[in-house]
């Protein structure tokens, strides 16, 4: 049955409060604005009925000051619900990913830098999308007209965190099915005086009666799969709910029907190829989706994405037009009728229904894309692409043999999980080194620079020396130095690794991954260029140098130290502190006037 969007958000005759003065425990919190530390991890919370006369709409937004556009509300409302055809009862946990229709619309938000300095790539916050986290409820229910009862109680976040908010769901969901607004409005106050999330750290989040206790993972731990780190747990009352990881998807679980392909399947994510995913319901497609993108860890996933997709969203004519070649999106859909509208696209992966044994599923098969019935397509993986990797015939067998063992599915994960990451990494590798030649040697990073004044005509040392640039990076040369440095010595797999290289040259991947490398060492320059600037005798520069050049090095210093604080540049504490003692030391010696226009009352 077709269904319309609401036109925006109803209040039940519960509604809930307001974030204002008035709301419980605020006011006595001064130091921090309202909804500050709830934002540090949600956006706002959604809850989506299904109205006879509007179709699905949008119950109440919470806090009630977030702003939603009419087509934010209208997406939300469509992604929060399984279309006809998936026919999901009971319980079901899946999720979204959407595009903002504009800037940030919170009055309590916060900057995303200090935590985005620290997170790993792949866990920085979302940009320009919104993350939706959906608990769905269908159940039969004779006091409803229509004879069920159909609500979505909705997280909308631009964290990644889809194991935390799923566990947080199944808390918060059965309640608030129960309770409705009240209980809602006490899991949002206590998630309000939640500590933010700060990598590396390890966090006791109360909720309900229980303790979640997670660690927010940093740019500097360990890759490889490890036992996860728990914090004190002994003066904790109830024993906390320890999630051993806050992401990551169970690789085992959703890669078992295309175990065979596994590798065929990293090779198109590496390319940012367009895939979609056709599968039997919501949580099936949204699952092998964020598995999908999240194999090539430790690079980041440039590519958008879509864990679930309808044809109802806003952006559906964009990615599903004809009139340009397919977009770098992977789309997961659960309904027929994308098989007939993305038959152009050159990569489907049609999913069955998932089997719950501890068997092994039936792998799905390689097919060609001519083969692509519209109607009851069997599964299979519909691609003409050949990969250019052999398969590893030892992994497959590894795997195998686990579940003839009965192994647990964690420690199968894990096992993927390391093979996906060694690979990408024997592949990331050669790169990192060509790019670290590129960088200056150290001993040309100066301070000052030698310049010819006009007038008086004469040579001098000439303000500050800007850092020296890296130099570029050539492909060929790239590809002549696998010979000796090539992926060959960290991965035992043969293949056409060059050919995989040139075409990875071309994909969305490796410009986002350039480009940050690129910025990265740009900024390890400039901070190595401060530190020399710190360590060099500025008094015995200043002796012949005159008021104008005293205060360009005065306004240079403090642009550079203003980045450096705010953790655009990786500098000690220790030269930060020299560069501010620095600066104090040069506006002193300027006459009185000019320190007056340097630092104003």
């Amino acid at each position: 049955m077709e269904v319309r969007a609401g036109a925006g958000p109803r209040c039940t005759g519960d509604g809930l409060r307001t974030a204002g003065p008035k709301s419980s425990g605020r006011a006595a919190r001064v130091s921090a604005p309202p909804w500050a530390r709830f934002s540090a991890w949600l956006e706002c919370v959604c809850v989506v009925t299904f109205d006879l006369e509007l179709g699905q709409a949008l119950e109440l937004v919470y806090p009630s000051d977030f702003r939603l556009t009419d087509k934010e509300k209208s997406s939300i409302c469509y992604l929060s619900f399984p279309d006809s055809h998936s026919g999901c009862l009971g319980d079901t946990q899946f999720s979204f990913r959407m595009r903002q229709c504009g800037g940030h619309r919170s009055p309590w938000h916060a900057d995303d830098q200090p935590y985005n300095s620290k997170a790993p790539m792949t866990l920085q916050r979302e940009p320009a999308h919104y993350i939706g986290y959906v608990y769905f409820r269908q159940v039969k229910d004779s006091s409803v007209k229509r004879g069920y009862f159909q609500k979505s109680l909705v997280l909308l976040s631009r964290l990644p965190f889809v194991r935390l908010f799923q566990s947080l769901l199944s808390l918060m969901a059965p309640e608030y099915f129960d309770k409705l607004a009240p209980c809602l409005e006490a899991v949002c106050n206590e998630i309000d005086q939640w500590p933010a999330p700060v990598p590396g750290e390890t966090l006791n989040l109360p909720v309900m009666g229980v303790i979640i206790q997670v660690c927010i993972p940093s740019r500097v731990d360990k890759l490889e799969p490890s036992p996860p780190k728990h914090g004190d747990q002994e003066n904790l009352r109830p024993a906390p709910m320890v999630l051993t990881s806050i992401h990551e998807p169970d690789l085992f679980r959703c890669f078992r029907p295309v175990l065979t392909h596994v590798q065929t399947l990293w090779e198109l994510m590496l390319l940012g190829e367009p895939l979609v995913v056709l599968a039997p319901s919501p949580d099936v497609s949204s699952e092998m989706v964020l598995a999908l993108t999240s194999c090539l860890q430790p690079l980041k996933f440039c590519c958008d994405f879509r864990p679930y997709f309808t044809i109802h969203d806003s952006e559906f004519k964009e990615l599903t037009t004809r009139t340009q070649a397919p977009p770098n999106v992977v789309l997961g859909v659960t309904n027929p009728f994308f098989i007939k509208t993305l038959q152009h696209w050159p990569h489907i992966l049609r999913i069955g229904e998932p089997k719950i044994s501890g068997d092994l599923p039936k792998q799905i098969k390689l097919k060609k894309p001519s083969r692509l019935k519209t109607l009851d397509t069997k599964p299979g993986l519909y691609t003409a692409y050949t990969a250019h990797l052999h398969r590893d015939k030892a992994l497959l067998k590894r795997l195998l043999k686990g579940v003839q063992k009965q192994r647990p599915w964690d420690v199968q994960s894990a096992l993927l999980k390391r093979h996906l990451l060694e690979l990408t990494q024997s592949f990331i590798i050669p790169l990192e080194h060509y790019m670290a030649s590129l960088m200056p040697l150290q001993k040309s990073i100066t301070p000052w620079k030698v310049g010819v004044w006009v007038f008086p005509p004469q040579r001098r040392e000439d303000l500050v020396q800007t850092p020296p640039q890296i130099r570029p990076f050539h492909q060929d040369d790239f590809l002549h130095s696998l010979e000796h440095a090539g992926p060959q010595l960290t991965c035992v797999l043969k293949g056409d690794w060059l050919g995989l290289y040139r075409r990875f040259f071309k994909s969305p991947h490796f410009d986002g991954w350039y480009r940050q490398r690129h910025r990265e060492m740009a900024q390890k320059l400039e901070a190595l260029h401060l530190e020399a600037i710190c360590e060099a005798n500025i008094e015995t520069w200043m002796k012949d140098k005159s008021e104008v050049e005293v205060v360009d090095l005065v306004l240079k210093l403090r642009e550079k130290l203003v980045r450096a604080q705010g953790h655009q540049l990786p500098v000690k504490e220790a030269t930060l502190h020299r560069a501010q003692l620095y600066i104090e030391m040069v506006i002193g010696s300027l006459p009185k006037d000019l320190q007056a226009v340097l630092c104003p009352p």
